[in-house]
């Protein structure tokens, strides 16, 4: 099996692992915004956004350095220097959770939300918990063992299920039970990551490495500002919706304006398998290799995501109706201007820049972006007083940063706009996509009218799988090249199998 291949593989395994922990994401937000009131609701989705926001600053960009460091050492140095990085993790989730507990009363008045500081208290412990999980897709995507990405996501995704979801429905209790459940679970999770963290290692004589921490934090540490400033991109939007139009819109507006999670996880799951490979490029000085790697990689993510963007934009009513039911169908407006982003995420810069040592560029062009959203935003509340300009204008900044980062990518290694972004291969599949996806929504509404939303889609999204691959071969454009390799594989086991057999 050739290089190129084997990376689809451990990147399927990747995407798996984030598909299944998405689904049980999904089906966990359907459940509770159906058994929690709006109000508990938004609560419960601004703890979680209060988590999220601040976990960038406190996990310090110690997660990146999984993937950056141990592909320029021996397996057998491995062990040493994540035992390394977990040891700071759990200090930085140490102070994580303090801070948590400490500020949760300034956090609420902030966020208008009294009730936050409750939910704040009670959820401070979890960080603590949960950042020593940190970093197994990098571990694992080093080490070409990226199955035990799937197994581990998918199996604390489903105890997360589990012990949050449960309790509520059973005890028909508020989110505080949710959060009961989190702390369980956490603590659990602990100790499943402890152990998958030693997989690698069965049977292999350990030595110690040279690897300091003064050398782990000064590769990290400037990711923080990157960092920080993304948060503050991505927290502009969620600061002036919560505080200018109250929870309710803060709920509409959590579940819709969200990228294509499909998306994130392809482009997150190449992300990962990339990163440790263009890290040991780099200290082998292969730029030409990267560069085949990277354009490859592209129109792949197109082949996988265009469709995908295409049927969710021209769907996205019936999809969140079905989802988080018919009192959340304003969700809708937020979720079609944030897919209009994916056009451009399928552009991964980030293991490339990092690779290279750009992140001084990195974070200095978050910073100013991150001014533009907070100085931006502020100005379109005050002048429109409308949550949708606040999204648009969000969405505007992602594509500008991804133009830029581009532009610059390029002129490190001598290409043009044409030779590093294939617009010849990509851009027919976008036109494609969007046709079709058209097409198929006119079948259906003409004649299956009468069918209910939840059967209409089905068949709509079979009208559309068949129609586009139906059309494609007489267009020249191969969607299912990603999955070639794995069906490959699939089919060299199979065809063994039955060999060993006879």
């Amino acid at each position: 099996m050739n290089k190129q291949s084997n990376n689809t593989i451990q990147a399927f395994w990747v995407m798996l692992g984030s598909l299944s922990s998405f689904a049980l994401t999904i089906v966990s937000a359907a459940i509770l915004s159906r058994y929690f009131s709006k109000t508990e609701y938004g609560t419960y989705r601004q703890i979680l956004y209060v988590y999220n926001t601040l976990l960038v600053i406190f996990s310090a960009g110690l997660p990146q350095v999984f993937s950056y460091f141990l592909p320029r050492y021996s397996i057998t140095q491995g062990h040493d220097i994540i035992s390394k990085i977990s040891k700071a993790l759990f200090l930085a989730g140490l102070m994580f959770s303090i801070f948590l507990f400490l500020c949760s009363d300034l956090i609420s008045v902030l966020l208008r939300n009294p009730e936050l500081s409750i939910g704040l208290k009670y959820f401070s412990p979890i960080p603590m918990m949960l950042l020593p999980t940190l970093g197994i897709e990098g571990i694992f995507s080093t080490y070409k063992k990226s199955i035990f990405i799937a197994i581990y996501n998918t199996l604390t995704r489903i105890l997360m299920l589990l012990l949050i979801v449960m309790p509520v429905i059973l005890f028909k209790g508020s989110y505080l039970y949710a959060i009961y459940g989190w702390l369980v679970v956490s603590l659990i999770s602990l100790f499943i990551a402890i152990y998958f963290k030693q997989i690698p290692f069965k049977g292999i004589d350990l030595i110690p490495s040279r690897l300091s921490f003064k050398e782990i934090f000064t590769y990290s540490l400037p990711l923080v500002t990157a960092g920080l400033a993304g948060i503050a991109i991505k927290s502009a939007d969620q600061f002036y919706i919560s505080h200018f139009f109250g929870i309710e819109v803060f709920a509409d507006f959590s579940n819709g304006f969200i990228e294509l999670p499909f998306v994130s996880m392809i482009t997150s799951a190449t992300s990962t398998i990339l990163m440790p490979i263009f890290s040991k490029l780099i200290h082998e000085s292969n730029i030409s290799e990267i560069e085949r790697l990277w354009k490859n990689a592209l129109i792949k993510s197109a082949a996988l995501i265009y469709p995908m963007v295409a049927f969710f934009i021209l769907n996205a009513r019936d999809i969140v109706v079905i989802l988080y039911s018919k009192s959340y169908e304003t969700s809708s407006i937020y979720f079609q201007i944030a897919m209009f982003s994916n056009f451009f995420n399928i552009i991964i810069f980030a293991p490339i820049l990092l690779s290279l040592g750009k992140s001084k560029f990195y974070a200095t062009l978050h910073l100013i972006l991150a001014i533009c959203a907070w100085g931006g935003e502020y100005w379109l509340v005050t002048l429109f007083h409308s949550p949708l300009s606040v999204a648009i204008f969000s969405v505007s900044l992602g594509v500008i940063k991804i133009l830029v980062f581009i532009k610059y990518v390029g002129s490190i290694m001598n290409l043009n706009l044409r030779s590093l972004v294939p617009l010849n291969k990509i851009f027919p599949m976008l036109i494609h996509s969007l046709i079709i996806s058209l097409f198929a929504k006119l079948i259906i509404a003409i004649f299956c009218s009468n069918l209910s939303i939840f059967v209409s889609l089905l068949f709509n999204l079979f009208c559309f799988v068949f129609i586009l691959f139906l059309t494609s071969k007489f267009i020249n454009i191969d969607y299912i090249s990603s999955f070639r390799p794995i069906i490959n594989k699939y089919l060299t086991k199979t065809s063994t199998a039955g060999i060993k057999g006879h």
